[in-house]
C-alpha cells in the first residue's frame, strides 16, 4: 500500500465531505472501445480529453504507467489526486481502476469516472453520487471489480444516439458536424468547473445546479 499524502489513506475520483482529512480523488476517463479506431473529431474521446484538460488547468502531468494506466498525481486545491487514463479497451476498465483504488486505498466515494454516455444528448454532461452501468461495458467491468459496489461517483458527458435505424459502429466512427463539434468543444471546461467544485466541496446545491443548467442548456424555455 502506498499513501499519496498525509491528509488521506485512499485517493482516486471523486469527493465528499471532509475530504482532505480523508483520500485523495482518483479521477479516470474512459476511451478505448475493442475493436475501434477513433479518428479525431468523433464522439468518442470525450473522457481523455476531459482528463486532458483538468491535467493541463491544474498543472498535473500524466507520466508514469501503472495498472495498464497512464497516471498523474497532484492535486485539486488541497485535495490530493490521481488522475488515469487507461491503456486498455473500455470493456476492461475495471482491470485497472480495481487495483488503482486498492493500492492508493481509495474509497468509492472518492472514484469519479469520467466517460461518454449515449442516453444523453451530445455536449450533455451529468454528475451523480451513483448509480448502476446502464449497459456501459466500462462502468460494468468498473462494478465487477469493486465487489460489485455502484456507491462510487461518475460524470457523463453526453454523445447522443444514432439516428434511425443507423449502426452503433458506424455512428461512433463518423466525424461529428460543426455543431456537434462546438457541443463537445465546450464539455471539457464546464466539466472540470464542476470537477473543481465536486473535489473540495463534495456533492452539494452547486452540482444540482449544474446538472439542471446541463439538462437545459440547449434547449432554452
Amino acid at each position: 500500500m502506498i499513501s499519496l499524502g498525509r491528509f488521506f489513506v485512499q485517493s482516486l475520483v471523486r469527493i465528499f465531505a471532509y475530504p482532505t482529512q480523508e483520500a485523495p480523488f482518483f479521477i479516470k476517463g474512459a476511451q478505448l472501445r475493442q475493436g475501434f479506431v477513433y479518428p479525431p473529431h468523433t464522439p468518442i474521446p470525450v473522457g481523455y480529453q476531459m482528463i486532458d484538460h483538468i491535467s493541463q488547468e491544474e498543472g498535473i502531468t500524466l507520466n508514469s504507467i501503472q495498472s495498464k494506466a497512464l497516471i498523474g498525481i497532484g492535486s485539486i486545491g488541497e485535495v490530493p489526486v490521481l488522475l488515469a487514463k487507461p491503456q486498455a479497451y473500455m470493456n476492461f476498465t475495471g482491470e485497472l481502476v480495481g487495483p488503482l483504488a486498492a493500492y492508493y486505498q481509495v474509497p468509492l466515494r472518492h472514484i469519479l469516472l469520467v466517460y461518454d454516455e449515449m442516453s444523453l444528448p451530445n455536449g450533455i454532461l451529468r454528475l451523480q453520487p451513483k448509480g448502476g452501468h446502464g449497459y456501459h461495458n466500462g462502468v460494468k467491468s468498473v462494478i465487477e471489480h469493486l465487489d460489485g459496489c455502484r456507491e462510487f461517483p461518475r460524470l457523463s458527458i453526453g454523445i447522443g444516439n444514432p439516428p434511425g435505424t443507423m449502426d452503433m459502429e458506424a455512428y461512433l466512427l463518423q466525424k461529428c458536424s460543426l455543431l456537434e463539434q462546438k457541443q463537445m468543444d465546450a464539455a471539457p471546461e464546464q466539466g472540470g468547473d464542476a470537477v473543481r467544485n465536486l473535489v473540495p466541496k463534495g456533492f452539494n446545491s452547486l452540482t444540482t445546479r449544474f446538472n439542471l443548467e446541463q439538462k437545459y442548456k440547449y434547449n432554452k424555455v
